[in-house]
This record gives structure tokens, sequence and C-alpha cells, in this order.
């Protein structure tokens, strides 16, 4: 199988369990800093355990990269802290749903930020990823859950689109563990000390679900991330993303009983339609979208 051909693989199970990882919001009685926290110190430690037993280095070098990287991870856990607390206040199909414009912002930046043509396609495929996302949220009153949702959601997509094209910056160098390891010790260090209080007051039941979240939520789906980035440019990874509210809406259908309406099933047809879109034309020509 070649190289693009897997990380498209990988990319759709990191998408599935990024979906998934917004259910968590609503299933742990928690807020979103002792969420950020849990997810990010057994996510690290996932990381640790793996590298130890496997023998994979995780030095970062340059001590410049390492840390680039572990500030990377400063603005993963901001990230992290908004996408919990636009679906606390929302619902999850609203919170995932906002967080989908990333692939807006990121197809606008990735230019800016490498000196690349910006294409007509990829504008137009990002926008389709915001005509679904108008579909499936038509209330914007600034007084409601879900607008605050949709706000909180949008600034956690801007910076999810920032941080992969830092990450793509440091593909070159170094290896998806040890840029995994970094960007989880930088949010771990960052959101522990705003959840202390949190962390010491919640349940086993609370800390088995954290832990569930972190390992394999987190670190699996994050490290599958960095690795298809190796073959993939980041806004063609951020619009395959578009399937992640589709994911997310199916499991909480399922397990929290959150019924779409029709025009959120009419959003995410348009969102699955243009991922799918993106899959294929990775297959047909990797030259074009192969970093």
């Amino acid at each position: 199988m070649s190289g693009p051909r897997l990380a498209l693989i990988q990319l759709h199970l990191a998408v599935l369990l990024a979906g998934g990882s917004g259910l968590f919001a609503k299933l742990l009685p928690v807020g979103p800093d002792v969420l950020t926290a849990g997810r990010t110190v057994f996510g690290t430690a996932a990381v640790l355990t793996f590298a130890t037993l496997a023998g994979r280095p995780l030095a970062a070098r340059p001590t410049r990269d390492a840390l680039g990287l572990l500030l990377c991870g400063a603005a993963l856990a901001a990230h992290w802290m908004m996408f919990f607390l636009s679906i606390q206040v929302s619902t999850v199909a609203v919170g995932l749903l906002a967080f989908s414009t990333f692939p807006l912002f990121t197809t606008l930046l990735e230019p800016l930020a490498f000196g690349e043509r910006l294409r007509r396609g990829d504008v137009v495929l990002a926008l389709l990823v915001c005509l679904g996302l108008a579909l499936i949220v038509p209330s914007f009153d600034l007084g409601d859950g879900p607008t605050r949702g949709v706000l909180w959601g949008v600034l956690s997509a801007l910076l999810y689109a920032v941080l992969s094209l830092a990450t793509r910056s440091y593909n070159a160098r170094q290896s998806p563990l040890a840029i995994t390891f970094h960007q989880q010790l930088g949010a771990a260090l960052v959101s522990v000390p705003f959840a202390a209080t949190g962390l010491a007051g919640i349940s086993q039941r609370d800390w088995l679900g954290l832990a569930v979240l972190g390992i394999v939520f987190t670190a699996l789906g994050q490290g599958l991330v960095v690795a298809c980035l190796r073959h993939l440019k980041a806004r063609a990874v951020s619009v395959v993303f578009g399937l992640e509210p589709v994911y997310a809406i199916a499991l909480a259908w399922y397990l929290l009983h959150e019924t779409p309406a029709p025009r959120t099933l009419l959003g995410g047809v348009i969102i699955c339609s243009t991922a799918c879109a993106v899959t294929w034309s990775q297959g047909k020509n990797n030259s074009s979208d192969v970093s």
C-alpha cells in the first residue's frame, strides 16, 4: 500500500476518534479544564509508555524545535478547552460542526505560511464545508447556548488550523512520536494548573473516563494525524476532517439520544461528500496534495 493511501486510512481513523472525543464533554460531569488536563496527562503517559517499550526516541533536536513543540502544546490545550466548552454550552452537533470550519482557516492560511498558491478548488471545498455548517446551525441569536457554542467552536477551529500548519513545519525534522509527545506534554503543563482543584474532586469512574479519553481518543488519534501529515497537505487533512461532525452526530444519536434535524442531516451529507471528494482526489492524484 502506498504512503498516501495508508495516510488516508490513518486519517479517517483519527477523524472517527476525534469525533468520539467530543462525547466525553457530555458523558463526564466535569468542566472543560478538567477534561483537557485529564486527556493530556493520560495522553502524555501513553506516548511515553509506548516509546519506552518500543525503544523509540522522544527527544527533539535542536532545542529550539523542542521548545516550539511545547508552545504548540499550549495552543493544543487552549483548542481543547474551547472545543469542550463549545459542546457543553450547546450540543455535540453544534460544537463539532462549528469546529468543522477549520478547513476554511487552513485553506486561507497555508499558502501564506508556506508560500504556496491558493487553488480555486480548495476554496470551493472549504466553502462547501461552511455551507454544511450554516445548514446545521440555523440560529445565530447571541443570547442562546447554540450561538455561544458556535463562537467557541470557531475559535477552537482557528487554533487547530494554526496548530496543523505549525506541525507540518516540524515534520521534516522530527518523528511523529516526538511531535506528539512534546505537544501532549506542553498541553499538560499548561492545563493541569488550571484544573488542579477540579481533578482533586472527581470520582474513580471519571478518572477511568479521562484515561480512555487520553489514551485512545487523544494519544492514538493525534499520533495518526501527525503521521498522515507526512504524506498529505494540511488543507487536505482539514477538509477530510469534515467527516468528524458526521461521526460525532451519529455517535451522539446512538449514545446520548441527540436526534439530528433534517437540516442537520442535509448539512452532514454536504460535509461528508466534500470529505469523500478530497479522499478520491488524493487516491487519483497524489502529486497535487502530497507534501
